[in-house]
C-alpha cells in the first residue's frame, strides 16, 4: 500500500477567468515518516493531439512529512496562451495534478477543463484571435480521475495501531476517483490518455469525447481574486 493517501482535493475559485491563477486545496495523510519532501506538480494539457504543448504551471516541494494528516493550498499561474495553438485554447482540455517522491510519481489527479467565452455573441461567433480577458475557465471538479503508480517510499513496513507492522506491497496502476470509486468519464480519448500517464493515437482511442455543455455550468460571476503568494508548507490536521 502507499505511504501517502490523498483524501481530498478541492478546486478553489472555480469557475474563474482564464488569465487568473489556479488554486487547489489538497488534503492527504501520511502513514509513516518520510526522509524526503513530496514534490507536487500542476500541468496544463495544451492540446489533445500530443504532449508538445503541455505546460508545467508550477512545482512545489512540501516537507518535512511525518506521520499524520495534512492540508495545504497549491496556487499556480495560468498557462501561457502563446504556447497553445489558437484552435486549442477554447473547448475541453485537462489539468494534471501529480505528486512524486524521490522523482517517482505515485499519484496523478486529472480534471477536465472547459474554456469558453462569457459572452453569448462571442461564443456563437468566436474571433480568429482569442480574446483571453473574456474567456472563462471551468474545471469539472466533481469528476476527477485518480491514477496511482507503484512507489516503494523509504520504509519496508508501516506501523499499525496494535503495534505490529504492515508490509508495503507494490501497487498496480489503477485509475479511479477519490474514495475508491470510479467517478470519471468512461469514454476513451486522447485527453484521458494523459490522465493515465501517456498519449495514444486518436485512431486507436476511437471517437473523441467531449462532455456536454450542461456538465459545465457557467458561473455568472467568477471567484474572488487569488492569493498573491504560494503556500508551500503543509499544515498538520492532527
Amino acid at each position: 500500500m502507499s505511504a501517502i493517501n490523498i483524501t481530498q482535493v478541492q478546486v478553489l475559485d472555480n469557475p474563474q477567468y482564464f488569465q487568473n491563477p489556479l488554486q487547489f486545496e489538497i488534503q492527504y495523510e501520511c502513514l509513516t515518516n518520510l526522509q524526503d519532501d513530496l514534490e507536487w506538480k500542476l500541468t496544463y494539457v495544451g492540446s489533445a493531439e500530443s504532449d508538445q504543448h503541455d505546460q508545467i504551471l508550477d512545482t512545489v516541494l512540501v516537507g518535512p512529512v511525518s506521520r499524520g494528516a495534512y492540508k495545504f493550498v497549491f496556487q499556480a499561474n495560468p498557462p501561457d496562451a502563446t504556447k497553445i495553438p489558437n484552435s486549442d485554447i477554447l473547448g475541453v482540455t485537462a489539468l494534471l495534478l501529480t505528486c512524486s517522491y524521490q522523482q517517482n510519481e505515485f499519484v496523478r489527479v486529472g480534471y477536465y477543463v472547459n474554456n469558453e467565452y462569457n459572452d453569448e455573441e462571442l461564443r456563437e461567433n468566436p474571433p480568429s484571435v482569442p480574446q483571453l480577458d473574456k474567456i472563462v475557465r471551468n474545471i469539472l471538479a466533481e469528476k476527477p480521475r485518480v491514477t496511482r503508480f507503484p512507489c516503494e517510499f523509504d520504509a519496508v513496513s508501516i506501523p499499525t495501531e496494535d503495534g505490529g507492522n504492515m508490509q508495503m506491497m507494490q501497487e498496480e496502476i489503477t485509475t479511479e476517483g477519490f474514495g475508491n470509486e470510479n467517478v470519471g468519464f468512461d469514454n476513451g480519448n486522447t485527453v484521458m490518455a494523459a490522465f493515465a500517464g501517456g498519449y495514444v493515437d486518436e485512431q486507436q482511442a476511437g471517437s473523441s469525447y467531449e462532455p456536454s455543455q450542461t456538465q459545465f455550468q457557467q458561473g455568472v460571476e467568477c471567484g474572488a481574486d487569488a492569493q498573491q503568494q504560494q503556500q508551500q508548507q503543509s499544515q498538520p490536521l492532527w
